[in-house]
């Protein structure tokens, strides 16, 4: 068992492994270091914030854009929208007490009716209304009156003081013909604008890890009834366009391989193509791959068999060559020859091997499923993805691209821990303790497998 040393450098000693603790403790810092940074840029408002999140909707006279709560504006563009807003309000407060606006105008009530439901984002915030209760102008109504006699408290997100005495007077002139609503009897003159408010915020595109987590939950709690895709259903598909390509790629190129590591006829004759054709960049064919097999799964599945096939064919040829020549020298004394030869020597000696190529092959697999799935018809997560994207909704983006992640990661690792119990006679494998389930896999999987219960464990070739 290894000791674990605390001074003289031990952290640090050239070419010499930590201690199972110590090495458990960095890996699970690698990933506890940069979520901190993401943390600690999001909620430190003195570390970063270059932008700011509206918590209002707004608008300004002369322009055709409404920003919503939530879009995030340039902390020099919100300055200055916010002190239009405020010559806005002053020019409403001086035109009320002309005599021009004596009786006022219809088509005032169209813009009154809008501002009303600029408070709709704040209600839903501080649970003063659900979100299907905020479609009705007539509930946002009341919580102007509510705001303004001052019966709402506890709030999540709180009004300034100077929107809470613009909703103050607002609601003077609009309780006017009573308190319940009804279009035709909003105010002939215009009501005074709410002022953007806001909060400082990370840009557009690196959101808050706690916004990141709520549109996960969002979206994949999401089970659709209709038409409407659900992302464990895409996520499925995306599952089925990698593994089914990375099968193919598998079915043909690890024999090809095999075949190529060991007589050099195939090497001459297969490997100077495929090292030529590795080097064509596999997403320009996707134009070819949808002329061939049609637009859906098929040229995506395609895409990622030529992302993969031709590296795996030169891995799995060089691996088969490390093969220790001594091993099939005995193995060729002893009679074996030609395909017995393979498949008696050379693939049992090279599994091992071939199994940690096929799982960092499998990782190469998984970068190309963004680029597959958007050839032909857009599919899968990757669609979900380039449509959020365009939104500018990264906080809906990012869930899905960690998901990918952790999804190849994980498969990685367990494929991974299942080496040893696959091949409990390889040096890594009997450097790890293994519990009753690895015990029980090494019986399982026991050299015996190979080459029959009455081999004798010393004439054993790996």
């Amino acid at each position: 068992m290894k000791k674990s040393h605390s001074k003289n450098g031990s952290w640090f000693r050239v070419r010499r492994s930590l201690s199972s603790r110590s090495g458990r403790l960095l890996k699970l810092f690698s990933f506890l270091l940069p979520l901190g940074l993401w943390v600690l840029v999001s909620y430190v408002p003195f570390i970063w914030h270059p932008d700011i999140a509206l918590e209002l909707s707004a608008d300004r006279s002369g322009s055709t854009t409404v920003f919503t709560a939530g879009d995030h504006l340039s902390k020099e563009y919100f300055l200055g929208f916010v002190t239009t807003i405020r010559e806005e309000n002053v020019g409403v407060l001086e035109e009320r007490n002309n005599s021009e606006w004596n009786g006022g105008s219809p088509k005032f009530r169209r813009t009154n009716l809008k501002i009303i439901r600029h408070l709709r984002p704040l209600a839903i915030a501080n649970n003063w209304l659900s979100a299907k209760e905020a479609e009705s102008d007539a509930n946002l109504f009341a919580v102007w009156g509510k705001v303004a006699r001052g019966e709402y408290s506890d709030q999540r997100r709180s009004l300034s003081l100077e929107n809470k005495t613009i909703i103050i007077r607002n609601w003077e002139l609009m309780s006017q013909q009573g308190n319940l609503f009804e279009v035709k009897k909003l105010p002939l003159i215009p009501l005074e604008k709410l002022v953007p408010q806001g909060r400082p915020s990370n840009p557009v595109y690196l959101p808050a890890p706690d916004q990141v987590w709520q549109r996960f939950r969002e979206d994949f709690g999401f089970f659709s009834e209709s038409d409407r895709s659900s992302m464990m259903s895409r996520y499925g598909h995306s599952l089925k366009i990698v593994f089914l390509g990375f099968l193919f790629s598998a079915v043909l190129g690890i024999p090809l391989g095999i075949l190529c590591g060991t007589f050099d006829f195939f090497s001459k004759l297969v490997e100077p193509f495929v090292d030529f054709f590795r080097y064509m960049p596999a997403p320009a064919f996707s134009t070819l791959l949808v002329a061939v097999f049609l637009a859906h799964d098929a040229p995506k599945v395609a895409l990622v068999f030529l992302g993969t096939f031709f590296q795996m064919v030169l891995v799995i040829a060089n691996t088969t060559r490390r093969l220790d020549y001594g091993l099939l020298e005995a193995a060729q004394t002893l009679g074996a020859k030609g395909f017995g030869l393979i498949r008696k020597v050379i693939i049992p000696g090279i599994t091992p091997s071939l199994y940690n190529d096929m799982r960092i092959l499998l990782g190469w697999a998984w970068t190309w499923l963004v680029i597959a799935e958007l050839i032909g018809v857009k599919s899968g997560l990757t669609e979900f993805i380039e449509t959020q994207g365009r939104w500018r909704n990264f906080d809906r983006v990012y869930p899905v691209i960690i998901l990918i992640g952790l999804t190849g990661f994980f498969t990685d690792q367990i494929l991974a821990s299942w080496r040893k119990y696959f091949f409990p006679w390889t040096e890594e494998a009997a450097q790890e303790t293994r519990g009753f389930l690895g015990r029980f896999f090494s019986w399982l999987l026991d050299r015996n497998f190979y080459y029959g219960k009455k081999s004798d464990p010393g004439n054993r070739i790996l």
